[in-house]
């Protein structure tokens, strides 16, 4: 079973969280700017790459807080997690470090 650590609550069973989809991703202030396809990209269209991932997570069985990790999506590995509100941390430095362990 994979341990997540949530930054509110600590390291907790996977069974706990429930994904959340793609981390900071910044909706439009005025939607009704936006032209149909625009809006549709907004909506259906994310990031899936191979390799580290920011996503956000919700300790559902907890805290009930959302918050944001970092994922190898080859692995399922979490690199690190951080409260929402966080800048994104380097991902660059999180993969170096990672090949160094």
């Amino acid at each position: 079973m994979l341990l997540i650590h949530c930054p509110y609550c600590g390291p907790r069973p996977e069974l706990e969280f429930r994904y959340g989809g793609e981390a900071h991703i910044v909706r439009a202030e005025d939607p009704s700017q936006k032209s149909d396809a625009e809006w549709a990209d907004f909506l259906y269209f994310r990031t899936n790459p191979r390799g580290l991932h920011v996503e956000r997570w919700r300790h559902v069985h907890g805290c009930a807080r959302f918050f944001n990790a970092v994922r190898d999506t080859t692995s399922d590995f979490i690199l690190t997690t951080y409260r929402i509100g966080e800048p994104k941390p380097d991902l660059e430095a999180l993969a170096a470090k990672r090949g160094a362990q």
